[in-house]
């Protein structure tokens, strides 16, 4: 307990960090994943949001668990994607400037779609490409693949949490932690859970603004998450998931 409490804590920060890859001249690892799949690019948003005012939406946000059967549209997704790790602007090979802060630009974070019903998609698995749209308030995504026993896959990959496997969407981040520990070695890992937080609220605003509910899912078993997204559990794995969609009333 002692132990996570000084987790939290925060020490001189650099007093005594050994010495960084990007201090050893190390070249900075590549923003984006490899892309492997049937790739998708989404339509463009413009005053997408529904709110009235910013005091509105703060004001309307809540957990939601219980969706209708409403699609979410594709320009609706690609308003979701772009705000919880879209980029507006790079510097060299080194950082990304994105629509949330992360510490040193490292955004560590992909961001992976469970889709259920979204108006012309086919349900399954999709990794979003925020490298392919620079600038753009676009999104484009790739097919991973198919969820075989959609409802009892995410419901177990979700620590037993079925009403989320209800909503149209449920997003899942993943970590590459070596993109944090390039610069910041053994801190980057309080740093990045630190950023985690601001993607999770990010999600949740923009769902109120389009009209819709969310939840965010910090309960879910590990491996099995691991398994669904295909990542290795090491060198990237499952950290954040947030469902989204219209509530049932």
């Amino acid at each position: 307990m002692e132990k996570n409490r000084k987790f939290m804590q925060c020490p001189s920060f650099f007093e005594g960090m050994k010495l960084s890859d990007q201090a050893k001249g190390v070249a900075a690892p590549a923003f984006g994943k490899e892309i492997i799949g049937e790739v998708f690019t989404l339509p463009a948003f413009n005053k997408i949001a529904k709110m009235p005012s910013y005091e509105d939406l703060l004001d309307t946000r809540r957990s939601v668990r219980k969706y209708s059967d409403t699609p979410m549209t594709q320009a609706e997704l690609a308003f979701m994607l772009w705000s919880v790790n879209g980029i507006q602007r790079h510097r060299d090979s080194v950082a990304t400037f994105r629509t949330v802060p992360s510490g040193g630009a490292r955004h560590p974070f992909e961001t992976y779609i469970v889709v259920r019903a979204v108006e012309g998609l086919s349900p399954g698995l999709y990794h979003y490409l925020p490298t392919e749209n620079f600038g753009e308030k676009i999104a484009t995504i790739q097919r991973v693949g198919d969820i075989a026993d959609y409802e009892k896959t995410i419901t177990d990959a979700l620590a037993g949490q079925a009403w989320a496997a209800g909503a149209p969407v449920v997003l899942f981040y993943t970590c590459i932690p070596y993109k944090g520990e390039w610069r910041y070695n053994e801190m980057s890992h309080r740093v990045m859970l630190i950023d985690l937080g601001h993607m999770g609220q990010n999600a949740m605003l923009s769902a109120v603004a389009l009209g819709m509910g969310s939840c965010c899912l910090a309960a879910y078993d590990q491996a099995k998450c691991d398994k669904l997204l295909a990542v290795d559990g090491m060198d990237e794995y499952m950290v954040y998931g947030v469902s989204v969609g219209v509530e049932e009333k």
